[in-house]
């Protein structure tokens, strides 16, 4: 059975996130968005426990707090290290993709150029993580 996820989207960029709101629209999918425009503001979202995402899509490339370092509080919490989190970035460098392995990360995806394929890459990450079977904590 799919699972209507709740989904914290940490990125900086406006045109991004609008991307990732038309793109939930233009597959008609019932995924509710909460977006923080950095690691800081996601930190402050995630202190509320009642209302943990099922799934964090997190860009490398932001001010204040970088996605590696998102990462690296994340998954040395033991309230938070459990919720899934995949990399939505332009960054094919290999160390990056390293690291975020090696902290814990779900998944690294590179945010395509032609809209067309990025629709396709967000569709799946969203199926997967729809029929997994997410742990509630």
């Amino acid at each position: 059975m799919e699972t209507i996820l709740k989904v914290l989207l940490i990125e900086d960029n406006l045109i991004e996130i609008m991307k990732m709101k038309r793109t939930i629209s233009l597959l008609e999918l019932k995924h509710s968005i909460v977006e923080a425009k950095n690691g800081e503001e996601a930190l402050h979202f995630l202190e509320d426990k009642s209302q943990l995402p099922d799934l964090i899509l997190l860009d490398l490339n932001m001010p204040k707090i970088n996605g590696i370092e998102f990462l690296s509080i994340l998954k040395n919490s033991d309230d938070l290290k459990h919720i899934p989190t995949v990399i939505l970035t332009t960054s094919d460098n290999q160390k990056d993709l390293q690291e975020c392995y090696k902290i814990g990360v779900s998944g690294y995806v590179l945010k395509p150029l032609k809209y067309e394929d990025y629709v396709k890459k967000i569709e799946k990450v969203l199926a997967y993580w729809s029929i997994n079977e997410l742990k509630k904590y």
